[in-house]
């Protein structure tokens, strides 16, 4: 017997490390440590917008800079009420409630909503949807990604007194949207509720950015839920689940990931709300992200690298082995652009990709900087 209990550690992380799975922490500077930012998730560019920082610092000079407690018990300040009506209006949803984070959300929402029936979940999706559906204590069933038939199999096929189809709206790897209306086809035939993670389609998908679900013509439909996070396209930082008032009431009775997590901080509740006026007021920014999407997929066919067509902002480059993703990144470090690296388990084996994401305040210039750094990619690509 093995005394020592960080062996079997050492010995995995060895494995990892010559797998070319090995991941650090690499602390940036407030620019990007001068490299130009195709890695976040901010595609709004309102993460450094002064607005938003005005509006943070003056909830925290009012409010203090935390909640202080669970939201039912100190956690719920004016201001998060006033985020969840906004929100609301803005999504065209019934109600909405506010959680310290998008993961929590989508926790919270199928755990809860999906406990001791069937849950029928995308091979896609992201892993707080895979993470909630072993939490939920359901029945999962894994159908092929965008598989509307295979879904409608489950379904039919149940015995559960209830299930819940979960799918993201744009897939975060691969930007690719959700077959929305067939899904929620399905799941109104069988009496199932549709729950869907809007983190990468809200500020970006619809002419106003109000969502896939609300683009698809589903945003009034009782039996949808959405989740969102408030860090991307909002520049912010936490999550909210977007439902009849019937699931927002079950969420705050039995949702565990609500219940036991203290509330979100006034000034990224602040933040948010700020986001939100921002978008409502310029409906021309979700346009933009996605048209320099569009730019972006096309610098990279043009250098003989294969993308699809984005849904939103979301633009993968598919290189295989991770240890080829790892050079591709390098290289475009090296020509002063930052972008996301995606390794197993972020990705199936043999899908290590660059992920690209736009931006709607990407200039022509930057677009420029991007193609002279895409073609140094393609030109090492045969040495991958």
């Amino acid at each position: 017997m093995n005394t020592d209990p960080l062996e079997r550690l050492r010995t995995a992380a060895a494995a990892r490390e010559a797998a070319g799975l090995r991941r650090a922490l690499r602390p940036r500077t407030p620019d990007h440590d001068g490299l130009l930012d195709l890695a976040s998730n901010d595609y709004l560019g309102l993460s450094r917008d002064p607005r938003l920082a005005e509006a943070a610092a003056r909830a925290a000079r009012e409010w203090g800079t935390g909640s202080t407690g669970s939201r039912l018990v100190t956690g719920s300040t004016r201001l998060h009420a006033e985020l969840e009506e906004r929100l609301a209006s803005f999504m065209n949803a019934p109600r909405a409630l506010v959680l310290s984070s998008g993961y929590l959300a989508n926790l919270a929402a199928v755990a809860t909503l999906g406990a001791g029936g069937l849950v029928v979940s995308d091979e896609g999706n992201h892993a707080s949807i895979i993470d909630a559906c072993r939490l939920s204590r359901a029945r999962v069933v894994v159908t092929p990604h965008k598989d509307v038939e295979a879904v409608e199999k489950a379904l039919a096929n149940r015995t559960e007194s209830h299930a819940v189809v979960v799918t993201d709206a744009v897939f975060s790897v691969d930007g690719d949207l959700a077959p929305l209306a067939g899904l929620h086809a399905a799941a109104a035939r069988h009496g199932a509720l549709l729950v869907v993670d809007e983190a990468h389609s809200l500020g970006v998908t619809g002419e106003d950015g109000r969502g896939a679900v609300h683009a698809a013509g589903l945003a009034g439909a009782p039996d949808v839920v959405r989740t969102v996070t408030l860090s991307k396209s909002l520049g912010s930082q936490g999550g909210a689940v977007l439902g009849a008032p019937e699931v927002v009431e079950t969420l705050v009775d039995t949702g565990r990931a609500f219940i036991f997590d203290t509330g979100l901080a006034p000034a990224s509740v602040a933040a948010a709300l700020a986001a939100v006026d921002i978008v409502s007021g310029h409906p021309d920014l979700p346009g933009r992200a996605r048209a320099n999407a569009r730019a972006l997929a096309g610098a990279v066919r043009d250098r003989g690298l294969a993308t699809a067509e984005p849904a939103a902002a979301v633009v993968p480059v598919v290189l295989g082995p991770p240890e080829a993703a790892l050079a591709a990144a390098a290289a475009l470090a090296a020509q002063g652009v930052r972008a996301g690296c995606f390794r197993p388990p972020s990705v199936p084996p043999g899908r290590s990709c660059l992920r690209l994401t736009a931006r709607a305040n990407l200039s022509s210039d930057d677009l420029a900087v991007i193609g002279r750094a895409l073609t140094a990619v393609a030109e090492m690509k045969v040495s991958v």
